[in-house]
Order: C-alpha cells, then sequence, then structure tokens
C-alpha cells in the first residue's frame, strides 16, 4: 500500500452495481482491493444462483474480469461457515411459520460482518459495496444510513440491521446515483457487465423455488394437512403447511372470491385462509429492533415515523411505542395488509432509516 492512499476492501459480485462501485474508488486514488464471496452455493448445481440472483458460478468470473480490467488485486473468499448460519436461520424461520428475509441476515453477518474482518486482514479499513444508500455523520459523530437517491432501487430496507460500527466503516459509492447513469457509466468503461440484469432472486434457493428447497432440508416438516376457512372449515389438503406465507395467494384451493393466507401453523400442519379484508391490521409488535439515527429512547416514547413493512411496501405513516430497547409497538394510521411475523418492519424519519427489526406479530384484538 502506498503511503497516504487509503486502502479499501471493494466486495465484488459480479454485477453491475459493485463494478461501478470499485470504479469509482479506483477513479478517487484509493488502494482499492477487490473480494468476491464465495458464500457456498456455487457448486450446488440449480441452486447456485440462477441468471437472477447474486453469487452463480458466472459472477465469480465476471468479478475476477472487472477486477483485471480495473488493474486491482482480487481475491475470492470462503465464507460458507457464516453463509450456513444464514441459510440455517432461514429454514428455522419457515418452520417456526415465519417469513424470513435471508438478505438482511446476509448483510450483517456476512457482507458487513465477515467483511469487515477480511478487510482488517488486509490492512483495509473501508468496505465498500455497491448498495443503493447513503452514508452521513452527525456532529456527535454518529453514524446515519440515508435513503439512495433512486428511490427505486433503495436498499436501506434490508440495511437496517447494520450497527453503527458497521456503518462506521462502510462506503456506498454509488448511492448518489440513479441506476440508468450507473449502467451508462459501466458502458462507458467498457464493463461487460453494462447490460447484465440485476440479481432478484435468492442465491441458494433452487428454480424449483423455496418450497422444494426446504423439503430438501427438512423433508420431516412436511406433513400433509388442510387449508382451513374463516369459519374452520376444512377446504382443501396440501403437502406441508412449512413455506407459506402470510398474504399469500398462488397455491390455495379455488372457494370462491380470492382467499390469502391469514395463518401458518407447521407443526399442526394447518394452513388458515381468509379474505383479503381479514389481513388487514393497524398494528404490529416488532422485537430485534436495532436502532441506527438515535440511541434507544427510553420506554414510552412515542415518535411519529414512516415504515415500510415489505420490501417493495410503500412507506405508511405510523405512531411507535418504544416497548423496551429492541422492541416496539407500531399503530398505523390506516390499515395495512399481510402484517407478515419475519418480515422486517423498517421505520424511517427525514429520509434516514431510523431503526428497524422483526415483526413478531399481531396483537389478537388488533388482527
Amino acid at each position: 500500500m502506498q503511503k497516504g492512499r487509503m486502502r479499501i476492501l471493494a466486495a465484488i459480485s459480479g454485477g453491475v452495481d459493485s463494478a461501478v462501485a470499485a470504479a469509482r474508488l479506483v477513479r478517487e486514488g484509493a488502494d482499492v482491493v477487490g473480494v468476491h464471496l464465495r458464500t457456498g452455493v456455487e457448486s450446488d448445481g440449480e441452486a447456485a444462483g440462477g441468471a437472477r440472483s447474486c453469487c452463480g458460478a458466472d459472477d465469480a468470473r465476471d468479478a475476477r474480469a472487472i477486477a483485471a480490467q480495473l488493474g486491482i488485486p482480487f481475491y475470492v473468499v470462503d465464507v460458507a461457515d457464516a453463509f450456513t448460519g444464514v441459510i440455517n436461520e432461514f429454514v428455522e424461520s419457515y418452520a417456526a411459520g415465519r417469513t424470513p428475509i435471508p438478505c438482511v441476515a446476509c448483510n450483517r453477518d456476512v457482507k458487513f460482518g465477515r467483511l469487515r474482518e477480511i478487510a482488517a486482514g488486509l490492512g483495509a479499513g473501508v468496505v465498500a459495496t455497491g448498495h443503493y444508500a447513503r452514508l452521513d455523520r452527525t456532529p456527535e459523530g454518529r453514524m446515519r444510513l440515508l435513503c439512495a437517491a433512486d428511490v427505486r432501487k433503495d436498499q436501506t430496507y434490508m440495511l437496517h440491521q447494520l450497527d453503527q460500527a458497521q456503518l462506521a466503516s462502510a462506503r456506498f459509492p454509488i448511492g448518489d446515483t440513479v441506476k440508468d447513469e450507473v449502467r451508462d457509466e459501466a458502458a462507458a468503461l467498457g464493463f461487460e457487465v453494462a447490460t447484465k440484469p440485476d440479481s432478484q432472486e435468492l442465491c441458494f434457493i433452487p428454480a424449483a423455488g423455496h418450497r422444494a428447497f426446504l423439503r430438501e432440508r427438512t423433508p420431516d416438516s412436511f406433513v400433509s394437512g388442510s387449508f382451513h376457512d374463516a369459519d374452520g372449515n376444512e377446504v382443501g389438503a396440501h403437502d406441508g403447511a412449512i413455506g407459506f406465507t402470510i398474504g399469500q395467494r398462488k397455491g390455495l384451493p379455488a372457494v370462491g372470491e380470492p382467499r390469502y393466507v391469514s395463518r401458518v401453523d407447521p407443526t399442526a400442519g394447518r394452513v388458515d385462509i381468509a379474505p383479503r379484508a381479514a389481513l388487514m391490521s393497524r398494528v404490529a409488535t416488532v422485537r430485534g429492533v436495532n436502532w441506527i439515527d438515535c440511541a434507544p429512547p427510553a420506554p414510552g416514547t412515542i415518535i411519529d415515523a414512516q415504515v415500510r413493512h415489505r420490501h417493495a411496501a410503500p412507506l405508511r405513516s405510523a405512531a411507535i411505542t418504544v416497548a423496551g430497547p429492541a422492541t416496539l409497538r407500531v399503530a398505523y394510521a390506516e390499515p395495512v395488509f399481510a402484517l407478515t411475523p419475519g418480515q422486517a418492519l423498517v421505520a424511517y424519519r427525514d429520509g434516514a432509516v431510523l431503526c428497524g427489526g422483526t415483526i413478531d406479530g399481531v396483537p389478537a384484538d388488533e388482527a
């Protein structure tokens, strides 16, 4: 490392976003080291990141080509141990009747967990990725996680579990740029990945889908059971409740007007279905809350915020009551559809992530 140059570890996934992020760091004059993560799913056949995932074998080759074009050192690092924890958490959550978001755990434990350790071993104090997000620091030194300039691509929802140390060592070089401009920049740089499709699927899920993956991992969990309507009547059969999610419509028996999954009990093999109106709720309890924009407020504190309960859901107004350092009661101004245990609920204030955690459930008197 040349004296006076900051060494930065750039995570290069093999996609256009991380390619342009790394290129910008090189252009700034940083001492950039490229790293591609080998998660252990690359050799699992169909599960090895299809064309729309983020860590298949083709992505590793693309990442190496990007680093070579930029003229930076490049390493492929095995993080299968950490990623196995992400997969296990995914399976356990579904087995408990919840709907997990493994990308949140991957960002926290792998991309900004293991990567920080790897960076330290390479003499780098900063980890840069191609996420669409921005960072700021308050005069008191607290890190803030700001929404990206491109609201369509904003990824702060998936980053809400990063702690202050992880945010302090992070860089998001493309957070102030819209996607079309990123692709134009990649094309101008001659990157072959300039037109590569965005990753949209979970990298460890096979083409057959997540229920096929769960069946392979936990075959004993797939016990034949029944669908029940809102009156408790049996209205159909299924081959296992695990893998169904609150709000799901596809794969349900036809019983007149559209029905949606309203409750899942994998142990009993029961899936309840109901009309859409029955899944409208105003209140959710949230656990595992990570506070970013401020320290955890005192219990009983009420904060007005904008909240999102699914990655693609619009922001909604809500009042957040602090129940404890890591628990919340969130009351929406208007009812919302399918508040799903296991999904993340992230609160925003003034264009920044206030806090976020995992939906634990809907109080019985609010369902």
